[in-house]
């Protein structure tokens, strides 16, 4: 039997970080919403019991490092499971990018492999397990758009932001987040209004969402990596309506309503920077199949 799973991208719309936690993480408060931009997950049984990654880009790991392996080993232990599974991800959001790309497919797989193998579990089940993986892994499970605190593991259902264009560029450059947190001065920044961006989402206020996007990380990546600063200058000058990093980087998105502005950034775009999308935001929840 085959399964085909979608694993969603997501952008931050607000991101603040509030202090460091004794565990070591950083207690973060920050809004999240998915995008149709996304990898395809197949999955399929093996009998000898192992699990498998196959994927045409190189930059994906094919063992323990690659968090969809991960999911299915949790899942295979804690359930007593003896079969194996092939895990073909095929890939479209761009390795390291401030997207969740891979914990997308951490989810998608747990959501997958709770089918394949009738484990029966609800998305809340799967969303605990997703913890144990990674902080953006629990808010993959249910996509849509949420409210996420704690270290992003606790996941707070909102509505989903009025509909528009996201046009996202990324450089040809990784981003340690490591680095990111570790270059970070909470008591210097200017910290986003994420109770305000709630209410601007849940009123439907398209201007005032945008007058609110927001994200910490944003001043240190830019430091750390001037040509991610030029890319939203760039996008800024095309005539975005807002812009932003997403996550620790080093992706930049802008927000736009009209088809003609989001061409004329998309085209401008290309001229400089190889990875350049333009998709929809999604902002509902996903459901279980």
């Amino acid at each position: 039997m085959k399964l085909m799973v979608k694993a969603p991208a997501k952008i931050n719309l607000s991101l603040d970080v509030l202090h460091k936690r004794p565990d070591g993480y950083h207690e973060v408060k920050m809004i999240m919403t998915t995008i149709d931009l996304a990898d395809r997950i197949e999955l399929s049984d093996r009998e000898d019991g192992r699990i498998v990654i196959y994927s045409h880009n190189r930059f994906v790991p094919d063992d323990q490092r690659n968090l969809a392996y991960q999911a299915a080993q949790i899942l295979k232990r804690r359930y007593n499971i003896s079969k194996g599974v092939n895990i073909l991800i095929d890939k479209h959001i761009p390795v390291a990018a401030g997207l969740a790309g891979g914990s997308s497919d951490a989810a998608a797989t747990l959501r997958g492999l709770n089918t394949l193998w009738e484990l029966g579990l609800s998305l809340d089940t799967l969303a605990e397990i997703g913890a144990e993986i990674g902080s953006d892994v629990s808010f993959c499970v249910y996509g849509g758009t949420a409210l996420a605190t704690g270290r992003g593991e606790i996941v707070e259902h909102i509505e989903a932001p009025p509909s528009c264009w996201v046009i996202l560029a990324k450089p040809e450059i990784g981003v340690s987040t490591a680095d990111v947190y570790r270059n970070l001065k909470i008591e210097e920044m200017d910290h986003p209004k994420v109770d305000e961006m709630v209410h601007a989402i849940q009123s439907g206020n398209y201007d005032q969402m945008c007058s609110l996007v927001g994200n910490v990380l944003e001043a240190v990546t830019l430091k750390m990596h001037p040509e991610v600063a030029l890319i939203k200058e760039q996008i800024k000058r095309f005539g975005a309506d807002a812009v932003l990093m997403s996550g620790s980087g080093p992706t930049v998105f802008g927000l736009v309503q009209h088809d003609s502005r989001m061409h004329r950034i998309y085209n401008g775009l290309r001229g400089f920077c190889d990875k350049v999308y333009a998709v929809r935001l999604l902002g509902e929840r996903i459901t279980l199949e």
